[in-house]
């Protein structure tokens, strides 16, 4: 099954409601990044969280999440947009703790809670909207929330999971966003809360095998759901040699010069999907001829 979107309704509109499978997008991260498996969960929940985010913008609107607790992970950097694409990386892959008290991954010794969670939304305007809050668990889900909250004005409640073999690679992931329209009916938000504390938890439901439409099924009540619109969902990084190549050749030919004399190549690296770029002395000649033309 392919990794997918679900947009929907609820309750005549009154609820808005994502809920997403990022199994391979995740597991195309953890093998670009050779992500341990807390670092995997920790990035996993992050793009898991990111793509339902990008899904609330417009056309070509983007969006970067930048998380930072003071963790041993380090930084958590995500960017996805409007059209289901997400790509993310972290500082430190190779983390790795004993199950937590409730046996779950430890993401939130990982991530830690001294810092901030970051949004930066690029909607065609000069300055990008930036939102901040504090990171309270490390955990994400509940910081995602928070967010949600304290920054978009919006109450809601955020799942994400992620589920990894013990050969490292991802077994499921997923996650949602339930979010309450202003005038949300008192028995609807009742109703809710209760579904919320009595489902089994998004992790659960994403390793038995859960649609987006059955998770928030779960959540909302079969009966009361109206999907909108689904969208793919994939891991994309723009990065290319040609890209790579146009920003040496925007350098100018004493830069480009520079590099010739002095190294006879150059080597570029895409943090976020882990690619390496060669250009050779005859790449390099190319570009210096297209420098000065």
């Amino acid at each position: 099954m392919n990794d997918y979107l679900v947009k929907a309704l609820a309750y005549n509109n009154q609820v808005r409601a994502y809920a997403v499978r990022t199994t391979g997008t995740v597991s195309e991260a953890q093998r670009r990044h050779h992500t341990w498996p807390t670092a995997s969960a920790a990035l996993g929940r992050s793009m898991t969280v990111g793509v339902m985010l990008g899904a609330m913008l417009k056309d070509e609107d983007k969006l970067t999440i930048r998380i930072n607790g003071g963790g041993p992970i380090g930084t958590i950097l995500v960017d996805t947009n409007a059209k289901g694409e997400v790509r993310g990386y972290v500082k430190n892959p190779q983390t790795h703790f004993d199950l937590n008290h409730i046996g779950k991954l430890d993401v939130a010794r990982a991530v830690g809670t001294d810092g901030a969670l970051i949004v930066s939304k690029d909607i065609g305007l000069k300055q990008p909207f930036v939102g901040q809050v504090p990171l309270i668990s490390g955990e994400l889900g509940e910081d995602f929330t928070s967010y949600l909250v304290q920054s978009e004005q919006i109450p809601s409640s955020v799942g994400a999971g992620v589920i990894v073999n013990p050969d490292n690679s991802i077994q499921a992931a997923g996650g949602f966003i339930i979010q309450l329209m202003p005038g949300t009916q008192e028995e609807v938000i009742s109703f809710i809360e209760r579904r919320l504390e009595a489902i089994p938890s998004i992790s659960a439901m994403v390793m038995q095998g859960l649609t987006p439409e059955q998770i928030l099924g779960q959540i909302l009540g079969e009966d009361n759901i109206k999907v909108l619109e689904t969208m793919p969902v994939q891991f994309h990084c723009p990065c290319s040699e040609e890209r790579v190549s146009n920003a040496i050749i925007s350098l100018g030919s004493e830069e480009i010069a520079d590099m010739i004399h002095t190294d006879g190549q150059a080597e570029a690296h895409c943090h976020f999907c882990n690619e390496h770029y060669h250009l050779t002395k005859k790449d390099l000649e190319g570009m210096l001829e297209t420098a000065t033309s």
